[in-house]
């Protein structure tokens, strides 16, 4: 049997419960030497099992829903990948329907996430939950994001500011065994930078970011200006005035998002506001049940007293006809002298 790699252990040792983590790494790194590999191979690669870092409770919230309901994951990959084809389109409509989508799949995923963290021995506080959204909605918005959280290794939470792609540094177990789907046209890449194959080229560009080649249309990012001031070309300012454009769509659908949430907020306050009213005039009435309910009692008690004593009273007079009626009787039987 082949020797084991890095990923294949850390894959099983990510899917466990969180107390467990500590022990089966141990355990792992121990047992390389068991699957046949070559002394000095064994050595590292029991070395890199030792070195897996244990993950957030958020990230392993996140890896069990990878473990136990990677539909959600994928419903989410979806939606995210309309999102942004939306957001490429400049179509409005769709981003704020999106949106709204979005809302409900996190509500159901990151209930989701606290059932499965719960069934793994592990509750999470709001906090925690928090985070859980906070890193599901990073993976809709990039599909490096995407990839990390299906992955089952992610190793701390991730976070979105909608200009940057998410930033995936140290987020991954193995990341260099992680490669992103590129939209169609584009070859697949490496979720994180500096891994896969083609990290040496890219290194040994020996230019500053201002002076490399053009970055890959599927991989924006924000590179520092040079110090030697370039005329941009037309096609340049039409990139630039179409991510103005895109840029202001998003910001609208933000709005919308913003306006319906807001609505929502002010729908929840008007409802806990009548419900506080309600349970003001229960409690006023509980009050008043409650008084009358003492009196009926006091009276409860007083007339048990006084039918107690009308009772006692009764029986003397039904003892005192009793003993004048048989004195009636023995005085009629008695002859007169």
């Amino acid at each position: 049997m082949g020797s084991p790699d890095l990923a294949g252990i850390a894959g099983p040792l990510y899917a466990l419960p969180y107390g467990e983590f500590i022990a089966a790494r141990a355990a792992a790194a121990k047992g390389v030497g068991d699957a046949g590999t070559p002394a000095p191979q064994q050595r590292g690669l029991a070395a890199e099992v030792r070195a897996l870092p244990k993950p957030s409770v958020a990230a392993w919230a996140v890896n069990m829903l990878a473990v136990h309901r990677p539909d959600i994951l994928r419903e989410l990959a979806r939606l995210g990948t309309s999102m942004q084809a939306a957001q490429s389109a400049l179509d409005a409509a769709a981003l704020r329907g999106l949106a709204q989508e979005r809302r409900q799949l996190l509500a159901g995923a990151v209930k989701a996430a606290r059932d499965v963290a719960a069934e793994q021995g592990r509750p999470l506080s709001a906090a925690v939950a928090a985070e859980v959204e906070q890193t599901l909605r990073a993976a809709t918005t990039d599909q490096g994001a995407a990839a990390a959280v299906r992955s089952g290794r992610l190793l701390r939470t991730l976070s979105a500011d909608g200009v940057d792609v998410v930033d995936l540094a140290g987020a991954v177990a193995v990341p260099e065994d992680l490669v992103v789907p590129a939209p169609a046209g584009f070859p697949e890449r490496p979720a994180l930078p500096g891994t896969g194959p083609g990290a040496a080229e890219e290194a040994s560009d020996g230019g500053s970011p201002g002076t490399r080649g053009a970055e890959p249309a599927d991989q924006p990012r924000l590179r520092a200006v040079g110090t030697a001031r370039t005329v941009p070309t037309p096609s340049a300012v039409e990139r630039a005035r179409a991510a103005l454009k895109e840029a202001g769509v998003a910001a609208a659908a933000a709005d919308e998002e913003a306006r319906r949430a807001a609505a929502d907020l002010a729908e929840a306050a008007a409802e806990a506001a009548g419900l506080a009213d309600e349970a003001r005039d229960l409690r006023r009435r509980l009050d008043l049940a409650e008084a009358g309910l003492k009196g009926a009692r006091k009276r409860h008690e007083l007339a048990a007293a006084v039918a107690q004593q009308t009772a006692r009273a009764a029986d003397r007079q039904h003892r005192k006809e009793v003993l004048a009626r048989e004195r009636v009787l023995r005085l009629g039987n008695t002859p007169e002298a």
